[in-house]
């Protein structure tokens, strides 16, 4: 009797954390607002000249004012950060290099709402915290500007509802800047995956993995004095698309061929943080009064609509080399990254990794024709910043507007590729409940082109 009684009390835990509820897997789709149009291949009209404005404008955001300053056809007219030493250190450098109409905002949370309604940027882009995204995109696009935001796009369902339904009605841009699409082996995987030289895509692995408790260290300002609070609040994949906005796009991901469907994730227990807390920082130090609810490593394992499935991993905690996976599988071979392998029928010996030297032999030719075309003026131009992505990403960026061509990485990407984060949240509070994934493109995603190559 006892044990029955058992029994049955763990099925009612279970079905009251939703593992039996068909819920779990009917996002629900508002309808579009009245005279929105669909933003999946949009391309703005052409802007010879591109005013610049930027929020936010520490370690990450003074790297984008300072590389978007040396590219020909920009104007840098605003700045804007919560601190004044930052918002004049990067007008000053902007000015320096002819930009002299940039202007600083600074001391309070809506200084940028002034700088938008004195300076009418073009295009704003935004490296605030994260719970800050949301709302910069927003008012940004209704300012009349481009939005270009630093990843997350949104750490909540709801706000990346928002932001598609905010640059639908006002037909503005709002693009994640997902800088790793741009890397060197990326872009090569990309152009091989165009190429069928692995046949049918089946599967992908994905990751950021990358020691980063030192930002613990930044306690008062800077990127650990509201990052550590996520970490300590949260449990899931709290930063998922570096690994994951690539592959993504090899497998066309809401672009005509195939979409995001739903996803399971698990946890680690929360065990690092708190250990590296009591050994870095006295008892009474804030970091040693938070109860870390994040596990140090998170699983996530999502299904496509056609049955393809990517595995995505998270852990800024444990002591591990860098890395982002960067693995896609088709029918005739495998892609992988950490470090740059391959083998696939046809090309080499598909049972063994070709590396080094060879790997360099069996992929030369497939280089993508974006890296050819771009990469000399951004080497030219300075343009710096994780092995060059980001400087491809930044040019990238001015000559779609300058020419008015669709963005590499849409509105509903961005959003596709955040929302693992909170859908990671629900799943693991729910003991690896399935989650859907909403469809920010409303059906939309099988009428969109796929990402070009030949550019």
């Amino acid at each position: 009797m006892s044990t029955r009684r058992n029994f049955l009390k763990g099925v009612g835990a279970v079905s009251g954390l939703g593992l039996l509820s068909p819920m779990m897997l009917d996002a629900k789709i508002p309808p579009r607002p009245k005279k929105a149009k669909y933003m999946g291949d949009f391309a703005a009209p052409k802007l010879p000249v591109v005013k610049c404005a930027f929020i936010g404008v520490g370690a990450r955001g003074s790297g984008h004012c300072n590389d978007i300053g040396k590219i020909p056809g920009t104007k840098i007219v605003g700045v804007c950060d919560l601190y004044k030493d930052l918002a004049e250190r990067s007008v000053k450098s902007s000015k320096a290099k002819g930009h002299t109409d940039a202007k600083a905002y600074f001391g309070g949370p809506k200084e940028y709402l002034k700088m938008f309604a004195e300076t009418k940027p073009d295009a704003v882009f935004i490296s605030t915290n994260w719970n800050s995204h949301a709302e910069h995109c927003i008012e940004a696009m209704k300012a009349g500007a481009h939005a270009f935001c630093e990843v997350p796009i949104a750490v909540t369902i709801d706000e990346m509802w928002k932001i598609v339904d905010t640059s639908e009605a006002t037909q503005k841009h709002c693009m994640m800047m997902e800088n790793v699409n741009y890397g060197g082996a990326e872009l090569l995987y990309l152009n091989m995956c165009r190429k069928g030289v692995l046949g049918q895509l089946l599967h992908a692995e994905a990751a950021y993995i990358h020691t980063l408790r030192g930002q613990m260290n930044s306690v008062k300002r800077g990127t650990g004095s509201w990052r550590t609070f996520h970490y300590a609040k949260r449990n899931g994949n709290l930063y998922p698309t570096h690994g994951l906005g690539p592959v993504a796009q090899y497998m066309n991901l809401a672009r005509g061929e195939d979409t995001f469907a739903s996803m399971v994730s698990y946890s680690t227990p929360a065990l690092g943080r708190q250990l590296y807390a009591k050994a870095k920082y006295p008892a009474g130090h804030q970091w040693n009064k938070l109860d870390f609810k994040g596990g140090d490593m998170n699983t996530t394992l999502i299904k496509t609509k056609l049955g393809r499935t990517i595995m995505v991993q998270w852990d800024e905690t444990t002591p591990r080399p860098y890395s982002r996976h960067n693995l896609i599988q088709g029918t005739k071979g495998v892609l992988a990254g950490f470090p740059n392998r391959i083998a696939v029928e046809g090309l080499g010996n598909a049972h063994r990794w070709a590396e080094g030297a060879d790997f360099k032999k069996q992929t030369e030719k497939f280089k993508h024709p974006l890296i050819k075309r771009l990469q000399e003026k951004v080497n030219k131009l300075g343009l710096k910043g994780h092995g060059g992505m980001d400087g491809m990403m930044r040019m990238r960026i001015i000559e779609c507007l300058q020419e008015g061509l669709p963005l590499d990485q849409n509105v509903y990407e961005g959003c596709f590729w955040s929302a693992v984060g909170p859908l990671s949240e629900t799943s693991v509070a729910n003991n690896g409940a399935p989650q859907a994934f909403p469809d920010f493109t409303r059906g939309e995603w099988k009428n969109t082109k796929p990402l070009a190559v030949d550019i």
